[in-house]
């Protein structure tokens, strides 16, 4: 991923909304680019801001997200631990991507490929109802932990 090239992205939604990607902004976006795959949360984002930025605070850092979020550029994601997390929304996507969610470890995968067009077709046939986005999240045990668990009959 060019990091450059997604900040340019990202400065140009901002700029159709009538923002500017401040020094700030900037900042946070960087963060979450950098760590796309964690998930993180808005304390987490801050701490990683601040270690580069010491002077910008926890309130600008949760405005920012809240903006990114209000603007669509990035998701709030609940993965069942009582924790928003965000998650930068693909511009190459219509749709957010969706998440294997380990209820054992807590781990989380992205999965990029968009599995829910047919449905959404047949959504809009049968319902008449045009679907603007969705989110799809699988629960369960991820492979890692299933290989942990001994199988019940050699528990006896």
């Amino acid at each position: 991923m060019n990091i450059q090239a997604e900040i340019d992205k990202i400065n140009q939604q901002l700029a159709v909304k009538g923002y500017k990607l401040t020094r700030q902004r900037e900042a946070t976006v960087l963060v979450l680019l950098e760590n796309e795959k964690d998930h993180l949360s808005a304390e987490e984002v801050f701490m990683l801001v601040r270690d580069k930025y010491p002077d910008i605070g926890l309130a600008t850092v949760y405005r920012t997200l809240d903006l990114l979020h209000e603007l669509h550029i990035v998701e709030k994601m609940n993965f069942g631990d009582g924790v928003a997390r965000y998650d930068l929304r693909g511009t190459e996507q219509a749709h957010m991507h969706h998440h294997l969610i380990c209820t054992d470890c807590g781990s989380v995968v992205e999965i990029k490929d968009d599995w829910l067009l047919e449905l959404e077709q047949r959504v809009q046939r049968e319902f008449g109802f045009t679907v603007s986005d969705h989110r799809l999240e699988f629960l369960g045990i991820c492979s890692e932990c299933s290989g942990k668990k001994e199988p019940a009959d050699k528990k006896a």
